[in-house]
């Protein structure tokens, strides 16, 4: 493997971005300070907080707002560095509450939605035929737009060579984010002008936070043997990650050992509920919302409850709607949030108690649905993190037994870190704790996250530190084994389709900036015709090596995303079959590249990720 400080871009900052589905946050660290100074800070936005007003905030609300001709006054949009024809920001979330139908939000769930064409202009997805929209893409290239700007703005008005785009970069993502989803992410990174991006996962961030927070104490807080579950429950999406503390040559090392499947629950599932329970006693009064007002209600309610996560001292918070067909202060319908309706709602839908071994469930599908988000059917997290367990509990009990040494290793979490939005909320953390106790019989520690919202940003500033040689590194590589699929050599047969067999290309756990070469097994690749490749992927099965040919894959290998495409042929003009062998690379950013190789070296073709949406 490569080294990582050679890798490095030598900037003076390493800066850590948090794309997140309610949140976007920046932190950085001057590496031109002395290196037993060095310092993660946290940089504050400024941004548009109200039409023709801006002010810096800790975070960039992750949503935009497309006004409508002279909707808004001249100049409102303006900021230090410009104006655009969106706001972006707090203000695009205020305007949004009143006027839903030109918010866009969720757009990194929208991002990772494989059944939409993702560079199409989808959102506001609940948008009126004529309304202005945008695509998922453009939509986050615009978050990682303004912090450029922003960043520029303040650090580089006077210094070119601190401009962001010239400064080592390391950006999240969830880490269930297959490789379509990455290749996006870092497609609109690259739009936004940033070139040195390192991608890493949100519960590693956030772990890599911990370490920070902690100096020199988090080796005090833990001990070989403990399994560390990273929760991370945010606007979109719930991840949950396993970290394994182990010991080499006598010091503690940190292993990344499983991530969960792509969920999309989270607190958007949550202000939805809540808004349903508000709507429930505005019809209790004699008011009944139409949907337009639900949507409003639904925004309302997600800034009531980040505003009882964020004091909580506080006993309720105001929520408002305007009345139905009004645009004026007067008719507007009032109501509020209590704390303990909030709770109540998100622990016993969200938070439930439930036997370790349970699946989620699952319903039967109507015929036609609306087309939207895949946000899972059951919302019950406890659920999920129950599946999730079960899932890896052989590979964990396997991993224990094959140890040499005689440290006890748990197959079940001994300590929890938390992070994201939703968990701010101490009675849903408590909850889990509880959970996971009447599981596995025994106390789990919590490792304290002062900050959820900001703690991502700062572990991937860490991140970046770490590859200079600066920091404790997580040993964890890819979070998937990648196949692609072979058809089998078989007669035709009538009403028989020859049955794919999936080849192991990456295998789990390949590091970033490492290759793999296949050139022992050819196969053959059809030129100058349409083909469609179909790539897997698995979570689960960490034995497979590059090479291996698995017949019978469907209960633990899932589809991704196929590639639709025509390779041109060199040297001939008709399709034909060339004799190929694979190689297979994950590249510094983290992202996924197979190449077939021709028997004489000569010829190569690039497989990439249906990140292009082609349909037949």
């Amino acid at each position: 493997m490569k080294d990582d400080r050679k890798l490095a871009s030598g900037s003076r900052f390493v800066i850590g971005i948090d794309l997140g589905t309610t949140n976007c946050a920046l932190a950085y660290a001057d590496t031109a300070t002395d290196a037993d100074l060095i310092r993660i800070e946290h940089f504050s936005v400024p941004q548009l907080v109200a039409a023709g007003e801006v002010a810096e905030r800790p975070l960039l609300p992750s949503f935009l707002y497309l006004p409508a001709g002279k909707e808004l006054p001249a100049g409102s949009l303006k900021l230090p560095w410009g104006s655009n024809e969106f706001a972006v920001g707090e203000f695009a979330r205020r305007q949004g509450e009143r006027v839903p139908n030109r918010l866009v939000s969720s757009a990194k769930s929208w991002l990772c939605h494989p059944g939409i064409d993702r560079r199409g202009a989808v959102l506001p997805w609940q948008a009126p035929p004529g309304e202005r929209r945008i695509s998922p893409l453009e939509a986050a290239t615009c978050y990682l737009k303004h912090l450029a700007d922003a960043w520029n703005y303040r650090f580089a008005r006077k210094a070119p060579e601190l401009r962001l785009e010239k400064q080592e970069i390391v950006l999240t993502v969830p880490a269930s984010f297959d490789a379509v989803a990455r290749d996006l992410t870092v497609e609109a990174a690259r739009q936004a002008g940033m070139e040195n991006i390192t991608l890493l996962e949100e519960p590693q961030a956030a772990f890599y936070a911990w370490i920070d927070e902690g100096k020199e104490t988090w080796r005090e807080q833990v001990e070989v043997g403990d399994l560390v579950l990273v929760c991370d429950i945010g606007g979109g999406t719930t991840d949950f990650t396993l970290i394994e503390i182990s010991e080499e040559d006598g010091n503690l090392a940190l292993d990344r050992l499983a991530v969960g499947e792509h969920i999309l629950l989270g607190g958007d599932n949550m202000d939805l509920a809540l808004a349903h329970a508000a709507a429930a006693k505005f019809a209790e009064k004699g008011t009944k919302l139409d949907a337009s007002q639900m949507l409003m209600l639904w925004h309302a309610c997600r800034s009531a409850k980040e505003a009882l996560f964020a004091d909580p001292t506080l006993p309720a918070a105001p929520i408002a709607i305007l009345g139905r067909g009004s645009k004026v202060i007067g008719s507007t319908l009032k109501g509020e949030l209590r704390r303990a309706d909030v709770e109540q709602v998100l622990l016993e839908g969200f938070f439930p108690d439930c036997p370790l071994h349970v699946e989620p469930s699952r319903q039967r599908s109507l015929g036609l649905q609306e087309l939207g988000l895949p946000y899972v059917s059951d919302p019950a997290v406890s659920r999920h993190l129950a599946y999730f367990l079960n899932r890896n509990a052989e590979v964990l009990a396997s991993r224990a037994t094959k140890k040499k040494d005689t440290a006890k290793r748990n197959v079940m979490p001994t300590a929890l870190l938390f992070n994201g939005g939703v968990m701010k909320a101490e009675p849903l953390r408590q909850r889990l704790v509880d959970i996971l106790k009447s599981w596995s019989n025994t106390d789990v520690k919590t490792l304290a996250n002062p900050d959820p919202d900001l703690s991502v940003a700062r572990g991937a500033a860490y991140y970046g530190l770490v590859r200079r040689g600066k920091g404790v590194r997580i040993r964890g590589g890819t979070a998937r084994s990648y196949y692609i699929g072979v058809e089998s050599s078989l007669p035709a047969v009538p009403g028989f389709t020859p049955p794919i067999k999936a080849l192991c290309v990456v295998p789990f756990g390949m590091e970033e900036g490492t290759e793999v070469d296949l050139p022992d097994q050819e196969f053959g690749l059809i030129v100058g015709e349409p083909v469609e490749f179909r790539f897997l992927g698995s979570t689960t099965r960490r034995d497979d090596k590059p090479g291996m040919l698995i017949e019978n894959w469907e209960d633990d290998i899932e589809e991704l995303s196929p590639l639709l495409t025509t390779l041109e042929p060199t040297g001939k003009d008709t399709p034909h079959t060339v004799p190929v062998h694979l190689h297979g690379k994950v590249t510094e950013t983290g992202t996924l590249e197979l190449w077939c190789l021709s028997r004489d070296g000569k010829q190569r073709w690039k497989l990439e990720f249906d990140v292009r949406e082609k349909r037949n």
